[in-house]
């Protein structure tokens, strides 16, 4: 194979600048548009809608956290064509860590154990403990210190690793990311139980953080993919990206989605074999009122559509239509977020505002923006990967 440097894979400018270009229009709409929705509906309504905006975000950049660090475990042409993707998704996470400010601020409107009442309801009494302002405080900044760290050093380490070639950067970065790996189980379940599972503080789920876990890793690939298209169609990766990495991308976003679509139905059969009435709430309320809609589309959209889809060979090797299902994928994690959050605020049944929509829209242009900014100035590929070759010549066998 022709030598190659970190020069040779560069993008000539900015990468993306089109993806760019919308984050920053999404910011400016979503941020305008807030304002007035923040007068239509209100305080509450505003730290509601912010936090499941801000739980789908970060979940992107978690789930890429978790896919970089199996791609240094495990190799293959697949991980390094999506690995400075993942890297400027994973570059975000410390952004994101001041974004998360807002949902501190609004405790009082987001958690009922935040609540006077909850010093006389005996079960609130007994999760005191674990359930306080000044623990919950501490352990945000523990997880977001977790994940920057392991970021930093992922990122910093491949960064060198592209300018020296040293052998010992890849022992290390693999060593890192098995004890990583089992840092990020834990810290993303317990930060899923404390962002939404205590929204409502009397039901809980034993699967609830392996299903945000699945849900973050096919949010990930999606995005990826989702770029990967978009920097196929210029140099440099106009001449390195195949029908046939796409196909195998493909294939592991049908992977994620039967991930996902097994633990959702899981914690479905669990707690209503069980039939407990402290567990059945969360889906009578979901079943039992309008917003049994919204139910029938994460079944139907959000797996039925896409796994048909999916199934195709033809439209995992096709980069146009793939992306089309990437988009539609993300669209729908956002309402899978909307799904297992907003009911509890609203039981009496389906309730939208402009601000479901505006803040998204603004901490996706937010984070799109952050993101195109950090995968500028690096390689596109990872130059001195043993993979690399594997990864130029891919071809099916």
């Amino acid at each position: 194979m022709q030598t190659v440097t970190a020069e040779t894979f560069k993008a000539s400018g900015s990468p993306l600048p089109g993806l760019k270009q919308f984050g920053l229009i999404a910011a400016v709409l979503g941020v305008v548009l807030t304002g007035a929705g923040f007068m239509m509906s209100g305080l509450d309504r505003f730290f509601q809608a912010y936090l499941v905006a801000y739980t789908f975000w970060i979940g992107v950049s978690l789930g890429c956290l978790a896919l970089l660090m199996v791609q240094h475990l495990t190799g293959g042409a697949w991980g390094v064509v999506m690995r400075r993707p993942m890297e400027a998704a994973v570059r975000t996470i410390p952004f994101m860590a001041v974004l998360f400010l807002p949902i501190a601020f609004g405790m009082h409107s987001l958690y009922e154990w935040t609540h006077e009442s909850a010093k006389t309801d005996p079960l609130l009494m007994l999760k005191a403990g674990y359930l306080n302002t000044p623990f919950f405080l501490v352990r945000q900044v523990i997880y977001f210190v977790l994940w920057s760290v392991m970021g930093y050093l992922l990122t910093s380490w491949s960064a060198e690793h592209d300018r020296t070639g040293d052998p010992s950067l890849v022992d290390k970065m693999a060593r890192l990311s098995g004890g990583g790996l089992v840092v990020y189980f834990l810290s993303v379940t317990f930060a899923m139980v404390d962002w939404t599972m205590s929204v409502n503080p009397h039901w809980f789920s034993t699967i609830w953080g392996m299903l945000y876990v699945g849900g973050q890793g096919l949010s990930a690939f999606a995005f990826c993919i989702m770029v990967l298209v978009m920097l196929s169609q210029t140099a440099p990766l106009n001449k390195v990206l195949t029908t046939y990495h796409f196909h195998d991308l493909g294939k592991f976003l049908f992977a994620f989605l039967m991930l996902w679509a097994y633990l959702s139905f899981s914690q479905l059969l669990i707690i209503w074999s069980a039939n407990l009435p402290e567990e059945i709430p969360h889906y009578l309320v979901r079943w039992e009122t309008s917003w049994r809609y919204l139910s029938a589309f994460i079944i139907v959209g959000h797996f039925i559509v896409p796994y048909a889809l999916l199934l195709s060979r033809d439209l995992k090797k096709n980069a146009g239509r793939l992306q089309v299902v990437a988009i539609w994928i993300i669209c729908a994690r956002f309402a899978d977020y909307y799904w297992h959050i907003a009911p509890e605020f609203h039981q009496e049944g389906l309730s939208f505002s402009l601000l479901d929509v505006a803040l998204p829209l603004a901490l996706g242009g937010i984070f799109i923006s952050i993101f195109v900014s950090q995968l500028a100035g690096r390689s596109l590929l990872p130059v001195h990967d043993a993979g690399l070759e594997k990864a130029l010549t891919h071809h099916v066998h």
